[in-house]
């Protein structure tokens, strides 16, 4: 299978260079060419455990790598995760339930992919021979899970640009406290947005990215798409199958590609109820869907900051099927948002989206409420999903992330603060960090004088 930019000015490359480079050239992001059909696949994939499962529907992809290879990659991907089922699902009633997406070793869904992204690193370098930098940007989770996929790693050095302060202490803590000599945590002075636009300008410089071997970790790589795709396609076949083809998936999401993994098996033709993207008060994803308008807005730090994006970088693979794989459509779009800041659609179908929206202000009553009438626990992020369902409706929430990451939330809503073995060991560990502006210059410099080169 060949894969192909957003924006058609570079050209097909094979699974593992997409990879590899995270970011395409022409500064897209990689899609596969032609969509898989899963319809044919769906009866001798039902039974199969989750590490399988995630083997199987890779193999329709990284057809590049060899069978075994590829098995190692993904089948060790998932050998650190805590729960037999990998992501289990939790019912709370009748048509409502949660998929847990928190037991991997930080905690976080972000851990499906990284953990794989990891394994996909080492086998490259085990075939080339190169070195890799790793250059991501996190709002928080992302930041801490790919840290923990590369830890150690020979030949890969990790650098994660974050906003000091609008991350949870832990979440900080699990990425500034490994005391690992491969891992650079990044602090920088603004939003998640500012290190991203930071980060793509580091990525568009070539010379620098074929020197320094640069390559993606944040969800513009398509392998953390794929990935996260597989948890959905494991929980549908875990679904009552009277309900499994009329269930919304609700997803918290910021950046938009935890959301789009799940639309994009849709694509393939697994038949879905629909998918609800579920905002916090960074709504940029919720007034698209609601007006058709992609606009900016400040960043607003929240009690789910994993969550506050107003750039939603994955929302430019949709907006290629949107528009009908008309690359210098999505080009046009995508340059005349950066330059005004905003784009709106003159028609606008959601393509079986809807979502909402929740303030700071309704988080803490709405983890009051799920406490108590279910005696079940969400994080702050996982909260925003259980606003306005409708009763009628079969529903699967995401839970993104262990409560125990964001304490505070918990105070403000009058319960105990949960906790984690794996988070309390933190808490007497040293930080160590770098401060840094989110420059282009000086992210290449201080690269450049980590590796070397």
């Amino acid at each position: 299978m060949r894969f192909v930019s957003t924006r058609g000015e570079t050209s097909a490359v094979a699974f593992s260079e997409a990879v590899a480079e995270g970011l395409a050239p022409d500064g897209g992001l990689y899609l596969p060419e032609d969509l898989p059909n899963l319809t044919p696949y769906l009866s001798s994939w039902r039974d199969l455990a989750y590490p399988e499962l995630c083997y199987a529907f890779f193999r329709l992809f990284a057809d590049d790598l060899d069978e075994h290879s590829l098995r190692r990659i993904v089948v060790t991907a998932h050998e650190s995760f805590t729960h037999p089922d990998i992501a289990p699902i939790r019912r709370l009633d009748e048509k409502l339930a949660v998929l847990e997406l928190f037991h991997g070793p930080t905690l976080a869904f972000k851990d499906f992919a990284l953990q794989a992204l990891g394994n996909f690193y080492e086998e490259q370098i085990r075939r080339t021979g190169n070195s890799i930098s790793v250059l991501g940007a996190t709002s928080g989770d992302t930041g801490a899970a790919a840290i923990s996929g590369l830890l150690g790693k020979v030949g890969v050095n990790v650098f994660i640009l974050y906003p000091e302060g609008r991350i949870s202490p832990l979440q900080e803590r699990q990425m500034t406290c490994t005391g690992a000599e491969n891992v650079f945590p990044l602090a920088i002075d603004g939003t998640f947005d500012d290190a991203q636009a930071a980060l793509k300008e580091v990525f568009g410089d070539l010379d620098f990215k074929a020197r320094v071997g640069l390559s993606a970790v944040n969800s513009i790589n398509l392998a953390r798409i794929l990935a996260q795709s597989v948890y959905y396609l494991s929980a549908w076949f875990r679904l009552p199958e009277e309900s499994r083809e009329e269930t919304i998936f609700v997803v918290p999401t910021g950046n938009f590609g935890n959301v789009f993994a799940g639309w994009l098996l849709s694509q393939m033709g697994l038949p879905v109820g629909g998918f609800r993207v579920a905002t916090n008060q960074n709504d940029i994803l919720h007034r698209l869907f609601q007006t058709g308008e992609y606009s900016l807005g400040p960043v607003a730090p929240s009690f789910a900051p994993s969550m506050d994006i107003q750039v939603a970088s994955n929302f430019e693979r949709f907006l290629y099927y949107f528009m009908n794989a008309d690359s210098a459509g999505v080009r046009q779009v995508m340059a005349s948002f950066k330059e005004k800041g905003s784009y709106r659609f003159d028609s606008f179908n959601s393509h079986g989206f809807s979502s909402s929206r929740v303030v700071d202000d309704e988080l803490p009553p709405i983890i009051r409420n799920v406490h108590s009438r279910y005696d079940y626990l969400v994080d702050p992020h996982t909260a925003c999903a259980f606003k306005d369902l409708d009763p009628d409706c079969h529903h699967l929430v995401l839970a993104t992330a262990h409560p125990a990451k964001f304490p505070a939330v918990f105070r403000e809503a009058g319960l105990p603060e949960p906790t984690s073995p794996s988070l309390e060991i933190l808490k007497d560990r040293e930080i160590v960090k770098h401060r840094i502006r989110p420059t282009k210059d000086e992210i290449q410099a201080f690269v450049s004088g980590r590796v070397g080169r």
